[in-house]
């Protein structure tokens, strides 16, 4: 039995120090199967609560804290197959029984010092284990803040969406807001910076997976419906506005579409990777029209009728749509209009325009 359990042990410590390479250490995208199977653990029961609860504010509230608390319980679930990993390799190459061997390990692991062997190869598994605990808990430490520093960028610019596109954000009451201000011109500055905001994106939460699941400060607010507001954005002025500078334009629309590619692929999301013009939206004609008449109303310039359009529009939303719509649903998304369908019945929200007042004299 002593050698099989030394074979399970080096298994489980040498998976775990795999897990944590893959997490921590490797700035690259690669996920550990053990870090995928505990955040789903966690992730369960606060879903299974929140597909209960009426309103998206309550459903937002109940998820709020799954993704940092995730990140605890996977730090307490490496330690712990440390520990278990160690004692297993302890109880076989020494007399020690399980509990013993497991009581020896913790000792090691957390510095403790309260358990010793006398035994060279039991002092050397306990040299291991000593120097596994400090290490592991020094990279969670120095994870965290390039973590919540990647969030923060997210953040902001989610933030700044607020005034331009209100909560939750909306592709067509972008257009109408600028044009409502007579901003028109300088909508190439947003997506430009919006290029840059899904290529920061696309590297950080591909690095770091659990930042997907990270949701804003308010209920109204969410990255993913931030981006697909943009690049409905971005469809739509090319659409209407043909002659019109576009080099922005599609550089936000492709950086975009392929920051959801990437999270797909890390995700395991499959997804059409050369999608047809002509293929069909689940986003309805009449849902178009109703977004067209929201910038219409606030006098935003369209050289083509929305029937000419339609199609133009429908070319380009097909590369990102499917794939807004499914991650919208797993990460249960704020309702926002044209964004989809959610796990539970929850009213759609759709921005209001601010009047624009002014003094009578």
């Amino acid at each position: 039995m002593r050698p099989l359990l030394g074979v399970c042990g080096a298994v489980i410590v040498l998976g775990i120090f795999s897990s944590v390479l893959h997490s921590l250490v490797i700035p690259r995208p690669t996920r550990s199967g053990f870090t995928r199977v505990v955040q789903r653990l966690v992730h369960w029961p606060f879903q299974l609560v929140a597909d209960r609860l009426p309103t998206a504010e309550a459903k937002d509230r109940m998820l709020a804290p799954m993704a940092p608390l995730a990140i605890v319980v996977t730090l307490i679930s490496w330690l712990a197959s440390f520990m278990v990993g160690y004692a297993l390799l302890e109880a076989a190459v020494s007399r020690l029984g399980i509990t013993e061997a497991l009581v020896e390990s913790g000792s090691s692991l957390f510095t403790l010092g309260f358990a010793g062997g006398n035994r060279v190869t039991l002092n050397a598994i306990d040299f291991c284990a000593a120097a596994t605990g400090p290490i592991v808990i020094g990279l969670q430490v120095g994870y965290l803040p390039a973590l919540y520093g990647a969030y923060q960028r997210r953040e902001t610019e989610v933030t700044l969406l607020q005034a331009r596109a209100g909560g939750p954000p909306w592709g067509p009451e972008i257009l109408a807001r600028y044009a409502q201000v007579e901003l028109v011109d300088n909508l190439t500055e947003l997506f430009r910076n919006w290029e840059r905001w899904s290529a920061g994106v696309s590297e950080s939460h591909t690095t770091y997976p659990i930042l997907i699941h990270f949701r804003s400060p308010k209920a109204t607010r969410n990255w993913l419906i931030a981006l697909l507001s943009v690049l409905d954005a971005a469809a739509l002025r090319l659409s209407f506005n043909p002659s019109q500078p576009d080099a922005e334009v599609r550089m936000a629309l492709r950086a975009g579409f392929v920051c959801l590619r990437e999270i797909a692929d890390i995700e395991g999301i499959p997804y059409d990777r050369d999608p047809h013009p002509d293929d069909a939206l689940r986003l309805g004609y009449e849902d178009f029209l109703r977004g067209v008449e929201r910038m219409a109303a606030q006098g935003y310039p369209m050289e083509r009728t929305p029937e000419e359009a339609w199609p133009h529009f429908r070319g380009w939303r097909v590369n990102y749509e499917a794939l807004a719509y499914r991650l919208a649903r797993d990460i249960e998304a704020v309702p926002a209009p044209w964004s989809g369908t959610r796990r539970t019945a929850v009213s759609i929200r759709t921005p209001l325009t601010p009047v624009d007042r002014r003094p009578a004299g």
